[in-house]
């Protein structure tokens, strides 16, 4: 990526960009609970998640912080992200969640193949509008850029990565294809957000019984009603040490197998078991639901799930902040051809949801878990309920085991079709 043209940020340190990030969520909370009139209305029509997100991306666009060369994202991501699963699985019921029955499963294999197929059809549609725009050869051919867009759209970051070394795009193709990946991924997931607030209307849409879903959300809010006290300043100790502690001790744990993986067995970075960002996410996701099976889970009556929601929303304003969205026009082209890949991938959702009468719930987070992975399953999955946070995790970890081998085979495809 190119670091110069950022350099002219207003902002350039970490340490007040994370300032103004949180005062910017502290506005949107305030305002979201505010009993005025004025603000009642405007977020009955705006969600409050989609300007925790949207709301960043201006201050990137507008050249006010460095969203490029920051490392809040990072620093998000691999501690905040960890800890707010090990808080929000803690109180989780094993069994309703294997309640909610295959739909969910159904969808999160929707949106797999709806990437893999969309790619090729995308490269098909442009080359007869304007074939100069996916041409190119060698290390510059077009499709060679779009299969790391396949990986990161089935898995995520580690399997873009995967598919950046298999199929060996230029550098330049791969910053350009980034800024597309990132862009496209980010409207749609604005456009799923507008959805929640509207999920019972789309519901209807799809004939779907929500009554799984719906059960799980009841039966967390009624424990954590049962158990709820005021936190004392001991009890949030406890609290953060349990999300951070875990999160300390699955890096000690990720540091050490995903290299031992690497060394010893090579072949399984298919899976991306040689990621340690995978394991990081694996680990922590399966402590938090051991836990939930101790004690340690009645600390969500001192608000356990509501920290671990405060980490997630932080998270949401990093990722906002990643997207600058005046860099759709140095590319255009491009991202009209991402543009209709996304269109194919949510066209196949919809259609499969109205068939199987799946509830918006699992179409929002089967696609998330493909696109966005473990970084924002989870974000959609907790904007219809903080208890719903580890069904999209355990859906985003399907995602990295499937998003090379899916990944590789869209990039054959669209290999096919480029020639």
């Amino acid at each position: 990526m190119n670091h110069t043209e950022h350099a002219s940020a207003l902002i350039q340190s970490d340490a007040v960009t994370f300032g103004l990030l949180i005062m910017l969520l502290a506005g949107i909370f305030y305002t979201s609970s505010s009993s005025k009139p004025i603000f009642a209305k405007f977020y009955k029509v705006v969600p409050m998640l989609l300007l925790c997100y949207f709301l960043p991306s201006l201050l990137t666009t507008f050249k006010i912080v460095d969203g490029e060369n920051s490392n809040l994202y990072y620093v998000a991501s691999r501690y905040l992200l960890p800890a707010s699963l090990v808080l929000l699985t803690l109180s989780i019921n094993l069994k309703e969640v294997f309640k909610l029955g295959s739909k969910a499963l159904i969808m999160f294999v929707t949106g797999t193949l709806g990437v893999v197929i969309g790619g090729p059809i995308a490269i098909l549609l442009a080359s007869a509008i304007n074939p100069d725009l996916v041409g190119g050869a060698g290390p510059e051919a077009v499709w060679r850029g779009m299969t790391t867009i396949a990986g990161s759209w089935i898995g995520g970051g580690a399997n873009q990565a995967a598919m950046y070394e298999i199929f060996k795009p230029s550098d330049h193709l791969y910053s350009i294809m980034i800024t597309v990946d990132v862009l496209v991924a980010e409207v749609w997931m604005a456009l799923i957000l507008i959805g929640v607030g509207k999920s019972h209307r789309i519901d209807r849409f799809f004939k779907a019984d929500a009554t799984s879903v719906n059960q799980l959300k009841d039966h967390m809010h009624e424990f954590s009603q049962k158990i709820a006290r005021i936190p004392s300043t001991t009890d949030l100790m406890v609290i953060l040490a349990i999300g951070l502690g875990v999160t300390g001790l699955a890096h000690l744990a990720a540091d050490f197998i995903a290299p031992y993986i690497e060394l010893h067995a090579p072949a399984l970075n298919k899976f991306s078991l040689t990621s340690k960002f995978f394991w990081l996410i694996i680990l922590t996701t399966s402590i938090g639901i051991g836990l939930s099976f101790t004690k340690l889970r009645n600390y969500e009556g001192a608000g356990a799930s509501k920290v671990g929601t405060v980490f997630i929303y932080i998270l949401v304003a990093t990722i906002g902040m990643k997207m600058d969205v005046s860099k759709i026009f140095d590319n255009i082209g491009l991202f009209a051809v991402g543009a209709i890949w996304m269109a194919i991938h949510v066209g196949l959702m919809i259609l499969v949801a109205k068939l199987i009468k799946a509830p918006f719930f699992f179409l929002a987070v089967g696609s998330k878990a493909n696109i966005g992975g473990a970084a924002s399953a989870p974000v959609v999955a907790a904007a219809f309920h903080p208890a719903l946070a580890p069904v999209g995790v355990l859906l985003a970890v399907l995602g990295y085991a499937l998003g090379t081998y899916g990944a590789w085979m869209c990039g054959l495809l669209m290999q096919v079709v480029a020639q």
